[in-house]
Protein backbone atom coordinates (compact mmCIF):
# COMPACT_ATOMS: atom_id res chain seq x y z
CA UNK A 1 0.00 0.00 0.00
CA UNK A 2 2.83 2.42 0.85
CA UNK A 3 4.43 1.69 -2.52
CA UNK A 4 1.09 2.33 -4.28
CA UNK A 5 0.83 5.71 -2.57
CA UNK A 6 4.41 6.66 -3.43
CA UNK A 7 4.24 5.56 -7.05
CA UNK A 8 0.67 6.41 -8.05
CA UNK A 9 -1.27 8.55 -5.60
CA UNK A 10 1.37 11.03 -4.46
CA UNK A 11 2.45 12.04 -8.01
CA UNK A 12 -1.18 12.62 -8.98
CA UNK A 13 -1.71 14.88 -6.00
CA UNK A 14 1.55 16.71 -6.64
CA UNK A 15 0.72 17.22 -10.31
CA UNK A 16 -2.45 19.05 -9.36
CA UNK A 17 -4.74 16.71 -11.28
CA UNK A 18 -7.55 16.95 -8.77
CA UNK A 19 -10.50 19.30 -8.95
CA UNK A 20 -10.16 22.68 -7.19
CA UNK A 21 -12.36 21.46 -4.33
CA UNK A 22 -9.61 19.02 -3.37
CA UNK A 23 -7.07 21.73 -2.60
CA UNK A 24 -7.95 22.01 1.09
CA UNK A 25 -4.90 21.65 3.33
CA UNK A 26 -2.74 22.78 0.40
CA UNK A 27 -0.75 25.96 -0.16
CA UNK A 28 -2.27 26.15 -3.63
CA UNK A 29 -5.40 27.66 -2.15
CA UNK A 30 -3.47 30.46 -0.43
CA UNK A 31 -2.79 33.46 -2.71
CA UNK A 32 -0.52 34.93 -0.03
CA UNK A 33 1.85 32.00 -0.55
CA UNK A 34 2.27 32.63 -4.28
CA UNK A 35 5.93 32.38 -5.21
CA UNK A 36 6.78 30.27 -2.17
CA UNK A 37 5.01 27.10 -3.30
CA UNK A 38 6.19 24.64 -5.91
CA UNK A 39 3.13 24.20 -8.10
CA UNK A 40 5.24 22.63 -10.84
CA UNK A 41 6.37 19.64 -8.81
CA UNK A 42 5.36 16.15 -9.85
CA UNK A 43 6.54 13.48 -12.26
CA UNK A 44 8.48 15.23 -15.02
CA UNK A 45 11.36 13.87 -17.08
CA UNK A 46 12.46 17.37 -18.12
CA UNK A 47 14.65 19.75 -16.16
CA UNK A 48 13.74 23.43 -16.29
CA UNK A 49 16.77 24.00 -18.52
CA UNK A 50 15.55 21.40 -21.03
CA UNK A 51 12.05 22.81 -20.84
CA UNK A 52 13.28 26.31 -21.68
CA UNK A 53 15.38 24.98 -24.58
CA UNK A 54 12.39 23.05 -25.94
CA UNK A 55 10.12 26.08 -25.65
CA UNK A 56 12.66 28.32 -27.34
CA UNK A 57 12.88 26.05 -30.37
CA UNK A 58 9.10 25.78 -30.62
CA UNK A 59 8.80 29.55 -30.31
CA UNK A 60 11.27 30.04 -33.16
CA UNK A 61 9.07 27.75 -35.24
CA UNK A 62 6.03 29.87 -34.40
CA UNK A 63 7.82 33.05 -35.41
CA UNK A 64 8.85 31.52 -38.73
CA UNK A 65 5.25 30.66 -39.53
CA UNK A 66 3.32 33.60 -38.08
CA UNK A 67 3.52 37.38 -38.26
CA UNK A 68 4.60 39.19 -35.10
CA UNK A 69 3.15 42.65 -34.47
CA UNK A 70 6.14 44.91 -33.99
CA UNK A 71 4.27 48.13 -33.15
CA UNK A 72 6.30 49.28 -30.11
CA UNK A 73 3.29 50.66 -28.22
CA UNK A 74 1.27 47.45 -28.59
CA UNK A 75 4.23 45.15 -27.92
CA UNK A 76 5.37 47.05 -24.83
CA UNK A 77 1.89 47.25 -23.34
CA UNK A 78 1.08 43.54 -23.72
CA UNK A 79 4.53 42.57 -22.43
CA UNK A 80 4.12 44.83 -19.40
CA UNK A 81 0.72 43.36 -18.52
CA UNK A 82 2.15 39.86 -18.84
CA UNK A 83 5.33 40.53 -16.85
CA UNK A 84 3.27 42.02 -14.01
CA UNK A 85 1.22 38.82 -13.89
CA UNK A 86 4.39 36.70 -14.02
CA UNK A 87 5.79 38.59 -11.01
CA UNK A 88 2.61 37.68 -9.15
CA UNK A 89 2.76 34.01 -10.15
CA UNK A 90 4.56 30.82 -9.18
CA UNK A 91 6.53 30.70 -12.44
CA UNK A 92 10.17 29.70 -12.15
CA UNK A 93 11.20 30.74 -15.67
CA UNK A 94 11.55 34.13 -17.40
CA UNK A 95 8.83 34.96 -19.91
CA UNK A 96 9.12 36.20 -23.48
CA UNK A 97 5.77 37.66 -24.58
CA UNK A 98 4.87 38.64 -28.14
CA UNK A 99 1.70 39.60 -30.02
CA UNK A 100 0.71 37.59 -33.09
CA UNK A 101 -1.09 39.29 -35.96
CA UNK A 102 -4.06 36.93 -35.99
CA UNK A 103 -7.78 37.61 -35.76
CA UNK A 104 -8.34 34.31 -33.98
CA UNK A 105 -9.42 34.95 -30.37
CA UNK A 106 -6.70 33.02 -28.59
CA UNK A 107 -3.41 32.97 -26.71
CA UNK A 108 -0.98 30.17 -25.94
CA UNK A 109 2.12 29.69 -23.84
CA UNK A 110 4.79 27.16 -24.74
CA UNK A 111 6.97 25.33 -22.20
CA UNK A 112 9.69 27.48 -20.70
CA UNK A 113 7.79 30.79 -20.76
CA UNK A 114 7.40 31.60 -24.47
CA UNK A 115 4.02 33.27 -24.66
CA UNK A 116 2.02 34.45 -27.70
CA UNK A 117 -1.10 36.64 -27.52
CA UNK A 118 -3.24 36.94 -30.64
CA UNK A 119 -4.36 40.43 -31.60
CA UNK A 120 -7.89 39.04 -31.95
CA UNK A 121 -8.00 38.30 -28.23
CA UNK A 122 -7.16 41.90 -27.34
CA UNK A 123 -9.82 43.18 -29.72
CA UNK A 124 -12.47 40.87 -28.32
CA UNK A 125 -11.77 41.73 -24.67
CA UNK A 126 -13.86 44.58 -23.27
CA UNK A 127 -11.27 45.72 -20.75
CA UNK A 128 -7.78 45.11 -19.41
CA UNK A 129 -8.99 42.79 -16.65
CA UNK A 130 -10.49 40.38 -19.20
CA UNK A 131 -7.23 40.31 -21.14
CA UNK A 132 -5.25 39.82 -17.91
CA UNK A 133 -7.46 36.90 -16.94
CA UNK A 134 -6.75 34.97 -20.13
CA UNK A 135 -3.04 35.76 -19.90
CA UNK A 136 -2.93 34.66 -16.25
CA UNK A 137 -4.48 31.32 -17.23
CA UNK A 138 -1.72 30.72 -19.80
CA UNK A 139 0.98 31.78 -17.34
CA UNK A 140 -0.44 29.21 -14.93
CA UNK A 141 0.08 26.45 -17.50
CA UNK A 142 3.77 27.35 -17.63
CA UNK A 143 4.11 27.77 -13.85
CA UNK A 144 2.62 24.30 -13.31
CA UNK A 145 4.80 22.90 -16.13
CA UNK A 146 1.85 21.29 -17.86
CA UNK A 147 3.53 21.04 -21.27
CA UNK A 148 6.43 18.87 -20.18
CA UNK A 149 4.23 16.92 -17.76
CA UNK A 150 2.09 15.99 -20.75
CA UNK A 151 5.23 14.97 -22.62
CA UNK A 152 6.32 12.90 -19.65
CA UNK A 153 2.97 11.12 -19.62
CA UNK A 154 3.53 10.15 -23.24
CA UNK A 155 0.63 12.21 -24.59
CA UNK A 156 2.89 13.90 -27.14
CA UNK A 157 5.55 11.28 -27.88
CA UNK A 158 8.11 9.29 -26.00
CA UNK A 159 11.40 10.92 -25.08
CA UNK A 160 13.28 9.39 -28.01
CA UNK A 161 11.00 11.02 -30.60
CA UNK A 162 10.89 14.52 -29.11
CA UNK A 163 13.93 15.71 -31.17
CA UNK A 164 11.96 14.94 -34.35
CA UNK A 165 9.80 17.95 -33.58
CA UNK A 166 12.76 20.22 -34.26
CA UNK A 167 13.94 18.36 -37.37
CA UNK A 168 10.82 18.57 -39.49
CA UNK A 169 9.26 15.39 -38.14
CA UNK A 170 5.71 16.74 -37.94
CA UNK A 171 3.92 13.50 -38.79
CA UNK A 172 1.29 12.85 -36.15
CA UNK A 173 1.34 16.42 -34.88
CA UNK A 174 -1.61 18.75 -35.15
CA UNK A 175 -1.56 21.89 -37.23
CA UNK A 176 -3.11 24.62 -35.14
CA UNK A 177 -6.42 25.96 -36.45
CA UNK A 178 -6.63 29.51 -37.71
CA UNK A 179 -3.00 30.50 -37.43
CA UNK A 180 -1.86 27.32 -39.21
CA UNK A 181 0.95 26.77 -36.74
CA UNK A 182 2.55 23.34 -36.74
CA UNK A 183 2.84 22.97 -32.98
CA UNK A 184 2.45 19.58 -31.31
CA UNK A 185 -1.11 19.56 -30.01
CA UNK A 186 -0.02 18.04 -26.72
CA UNK A 187 1.78 21.26 -25.83
CA UNK A 188 -1.47 23.21 -26.22
CA UNK A 189 -4.31 20.83 -25.48
CA UNK A 190 -4.23 19.88 -21.84
CA UNK A 191 -6.12 17.35 -19.78
CA UNK A 192 -9.25 18.43 -17.92
CA UNK A 193 -7.32 18.33 -14.64
CA UNK A 194 -4.57 20.59 -16.00
CA UNK A 195 -7.13 23.06 -17.35
CA UNK A 196 -8.87 23.26 -13.99
CA UNK A 197 -5.55 23.79 -12.25
CA UNK A 198 -4.66 26.60 -14.68
CA UNK A 199 -8.04 28.21 -13.98
CA UNK A 200 -7.48 27.86 -10.25
CA UNK A 201 -3.96 29.30 -10.29
CA UNK A 202 -4.62 31.91 -12.98
CA UNK A 203 -7.47 33.43 -10.98
CA UNK A 204 -5.10 33.81 -8.04
CA UNK A 205 -2.43 35.44 -10.21
CA UNK A 206 -4.75 38.08 -11.64
CA UNK A 207 -6.25 38.63 -8.17
CA UNK A 208 -2.81 39.21 -6.65
CA UNK A 209 -1.90 41.56 -9.52
CA UNK A 210 -4.93 43.69 -8.58
CA UNK A 211 -7.50 42.63 -11.19
CA UNK A 212 -11.06 41.54 -10.50
CA UNK A 213 -11.09 37.73 -10.97
CA UNK A 214 -14.75 37.90 -11.98
CA UNK A 215 -13.58 39.42 -15.28
CA UNK A 216 -12.08 36.05 -16.23
CA UNK A 217 -15.45 34.35 -15.83
CA UNK A 218 -17.24 37.25 -17.53
CA UNK A 219 -15.08 36.90 -20.64
CA UNK A 220 -15.76 33.21 -21.12
CA UNK A 221 -19.47 33.57 -20.39
CA UNK A 222 -19.57 36.25 -23.07
CA UNK A 223 -17.83 33.94 -25.55
CA UNK A 224 -20.25 31.13 -24.70
CA UNK A 225 -23.21 33.44 -25.30
CA UNK A 226 -21.87 34.49 -28.70
CA UNK A 227 -21.38 30.87 -29.70
CA UNK A 228 -24.87 29.89 -28.60
CA UNK A 229 -26.46 32.75 -30.52
CA UNK A 230 -24.65 31.85 -33.71
CA UNK A 231 -23.01 28.40 -33.54
CA UNK A 232 -19.72 28.15 -35.36
CA UNK A 233 -18.82 31.84 -35.21
CA UNK A 234 -16.59 31.40 -32.17
CA UNK A 235 -15.75 27.72 -32.60
CA UNK A 236 -12.01 28.41 -32.70
CA UNK A 237 -11.96 30.31 -29.44
CA UNK A 238 -9.67 28.36 -27.16
CA UNK A 239 -10.33 25.27 -29.26
CA UNK A 240 -7.37 23.64 -27.54
CA UNK A 241 -8.90 24.14 -24.10
CA UNK A 242 -12.60 25.08 -24.21
CA UNK A 243 -14.20 26.71 -21.18
CA UNK A 244 -16.93 24.32 -20.11
CA UNK A 245 -19.83 24.98 -17.75
CA UNK A 246 -18.19 22.99 -14.96
CA UNK A 247 -14.99 25.05 -15.24
CA UNK A 248 -16.97 28.27 -15.06
CA UNK A 249 -18.79 26.98 -11.97
CA UNK A 250 -15.51 25.89 -10.35
CA UNK A 251 -14.01 29.33 -11.02
CA UNK A 252 -17.03 31.04 -9.48
CA UNK A 253 -16.75 28.80 -6.41
CA UNK A 254 -13.05 29.63 -6.04
CA UNK A 255 -13.76 33.36 -6.19
CA UNK A 256 -16.32 32.99 -3.44
CA UNK A 257 -14.48 30.53 -1.21
CA UNK A 258 -10.76 31.16 -1.69
CA UNK A 259 -10.21 34.74 -2.88
CA UNK A 260 -10.98 37.20 -0.12
CA UNK A 261 -12.84 40.18 -1.57
CA UNK A 262 -10.84 43.39 -1.94
CA UNK A 263 -12.44 46.84 -1.72
CA UNK A 264 -11.20 47.80 -5.18
CA UNK A 265 -9.96 46.10 -8.35
CA UNK A 266 -8.43 47.37 -11.57
CA UNK A 267 -10.90 46.85 -14.40
CA UNK A 268 -9.56 49.03 -17.20
CA UNK A 269 -6.94 51.60 -18.15
CA UNK A 270 -6.72 54.22 -20.86
CA UNK A 271 -3.72 52.33 -22.27
CA UNK A 272 -5.88 49.29 -22.99
CA UNK A 273 -8.29 51.45 -24.99
CA UNK A 274 -5.42 53.10 -26.87
CA UNK A 275 -3.85 49.74 -27.76
CA UNK A 276 -7.19 48.33 -28.82
CA UNK A 277 -7.72 51.35 -31.09
CA UNK A 278 -4.26 50.88 -32.64
CA UNK A 279 -4.96 47.20 -33.30
CA UNK A 280 -8.37 47.97 -34.76
CA UNK A 281 -6.70 50.47 -37.10
CA UNK A 282 -4.16 47.82 -38.18
CA UNK A 283 -6.90 45.27 -38.86
CA UNK A 284 -9.14 47.70 -40.69
CA UNK A 285 -6.25 48.83 -42.85
CA UNK A 286 -5.93 45.40 -44.45
CA UNK A 287 -8.93 45.40 -46.80
CA UNK A 288 -8.62 47.24 -50.11
CA UNK A 289 -7.10 50.61 -49.39
CA UNK A 290 -7.99 52.38 -52.61
CA UNK A 291 -11.47 52.81 -51.73
CA UNK A 292 -14.19 55.26 -51.43
CA UNK A 293 -14.40 56.65 -47.88
CA UNK A 294 -18.17 56.36 -48.13
CA UNK A 295 -17.99 52.66 -49.03
CA UNK A 296 -19.79 50.44 -46.48
CA UNK A 297 -17.58 48.43 -44.16
CA UNK A 298 -18.18 45.11 -42.45
CA UNK A 299 -18.26 45.26 -38.66
CA UNK A 300 -17.54 41.63 -37.77
CA UNK A 301 -13.82 42.02 -37.30
CA UNK A 302 -12.65 41.13 -33.76
CA UNK A 303 -13.26 44.01 -31.38
CA UNK A 304 -15.49 45.89 -33.77
CA UNK A 305 -18.29 47.98 -32.46
CA UNK A 306 -18.27 51.62 -31.53
CA UNK A 307 -14.55 52.43 -31.50
CA UNK A 308 -13.10 55.52 -33.12
CA UNK A 309 -12.09 53.47 -36.16
CA UNK A 310 -15.69 52.42 -36.69
CA UNK A 311 -17.33 55.77 -36.06
CA UNK A 312 -15.07 58.78 -35.74
CA UNK A 313 -17.96 61.00 -34.76
CA UNK A 314 -19.00 58.93 -31.78
CA UNK A 315 -17.90 59.45 -28.19
CA UNK A 316 -16.01 56.32 -27.23
CA UNK A 317 -14.83 54.80 -23.99
CA UNK A 318 -11.31 55.64 -25.12
CA UNK A 319 -12.20 59.32 -25.52
CA UNK A 320 -13.69 59.35 -22.05
CA UNK A 321 -10.83 57.49 -20.45
CA UNK A 322 -8.11 59.60 -22.03
CA UNK A 323 -9.32 62.54 -19.98
CA UNK A 324 -8.41 60.62 -16.86
CA UNK A 325 -5.23 58.53 -16.94
CA UNK A 326 -6.04 56.70 -13.72
CA UNK A 327 -7.14 53.05 -13.93
CA UNK A 328 -10.83 52.33 -13.70
CA UNK A 329 -11.61 50.79 -10.34
CA UNK A 330 -14.56 48.62 -9.49
CA UNK A 331 -15.89 48.12 -6.01
CA UNK A 332 -17.14 44.72 -5.01
CA UNK A 333 -20.34 44.58 -2.96
CA UNK A 334 -20.08 41.91 -0.32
Amino acid sequence: MKRLWAVVVAPVLAAGLLAPGAYAQNKKNDPEAIGERDVGKGVNFYSLEKEIAMGKQLAQEVERQAKIIDDPVIAEYVNRIGQNLVRNSDAKVPFTIKVLDSEEVNAFALPGGFFFVNSGLILKADNEAELAGVMAHEIAHVAARHGTKQATKGQIANIATIPLIFMGGWAGYAVRQGAGLAIPLGFLQFSRGFEKEADFLGLQYMYKAGYDPISFVDFFEKIQTLEKKKPGTMAKVFASHPMTDDRIKASQDEIQQVLKAKPEYIINTSEFNDVKDRLAALHNRRPVESGDPNRPQLRRAPGAGGGPVDNPDSTTSSDKTNSDERPTLKRRDQ
